[in-house]
């Protein structure tokens, strides 16, 4: 019974990364062009208050700096750089720059925690990296260096707010949580998205039901899940799981 309900937990985290995989071809396909900052703000934001408003909790004094880095790392600055990753190279070359993070948090667990990687997990993470990168990527891709950047550190931030987030066992529901690093998270992208972006068209329905689908299923619910996940199994565990959002991108393209 135990392995079971294990293995249900697995499933259930396994959802947000292959649901974060369509980000890209929504972002490319659908969405206004050129403005980053405005997708990443109402992707996040939205859904943070709704949840908030569902789960609501008042974080003790200890853990507001860390919501605050959390906030920062999983949220205001990965998603930002997620969709100028987006806009500015294929989705399948986004997609396996960010699937270096499970080799990330190896490395900080090794640096900081002094937890050398167990070789087999090793190689698995790195056979996952190169298998992911001979599926997804051709010679006619355009490898556009603000792109590569955006990815690179976007995946940096991401595996150390999962790192941390093992780490710093916090007080309070999966929603609470979610919540809060949704809000504050969005509130860093608020005035960026007003300097940077340009003032969004009038908005199709096509695009109206793209902004909505990244926020309520590609946050709302992937983001639940994946700090449940956080939460529950070894943060490496986790991260390895994000292999899965390149092959949903291949798929739903």
């Amino acid at each position: 019974m135990k392995a079971d309900a294990h293995w249900h937990v697995v499933v259930l985290i396994a959802l947000a990364p292959v649901i974060w995989g369509s980000t890209y071809l929504v972002t490319s396909q659908w969405l206004p062009p050129d403005r980053p900052f405005t997708a990443a703000l109402l992707r996040v934001l939205p859904a943070g208050i709704l949840l908030l408003l569902l789960s609501w909790h008042r974080p003790g004094p200890a853990d507001r700096w860390r919501l605050l880095i959390l906030g920062a790392l999983n949220i205001g600055v990965f998603q930002a750089l997620l969709f100028v990753a987006a806009y500015r190279l294929p989705g399948g070359l986004a997609a396996v720059l960010g699937a270096i993070q499970p080799l990330l948090i190896m490395l900080l667990a090794w640096l900081v925690d002094r937890q050398r990687p167990l070789p087999i997990m090793l190689i698995a993470c790195v056979l996952g990296v190169v298998g992911v990168a001979i599926l997804l990527l051709s010679p006619q891709m355009v490898w556009e260096p603000t792109g590569i950047a955006a990815a690179l550190i976007g995946a940096a931030c991401m595996a150390t707010g999962t790192w941390l987030g093992r780490r710093w066992q916090m007080n309070m529901s999966v929603l609470a949580l979610t919540g809060w690093q949704l809000l504050l998270g969005g509130l860093m992208l608020a005035p960026i998205a007003w300097l940077a972006d340009a003032p969004l068209p009038k908005l199709t329905v096509l695009q109206v039901a793209a902004y909505a689908y990244l926020s309520l299923a590609g946050v709302l619910l992937a983001y639940a899940l994946w700090f449940r996940g956080v939460s529950r199994l070894p943060s490496v565990a986790v991260a390895s799981l994000g292999l899965l959002s390149p092959l949903a991108w291949l798929d739903s393209a």
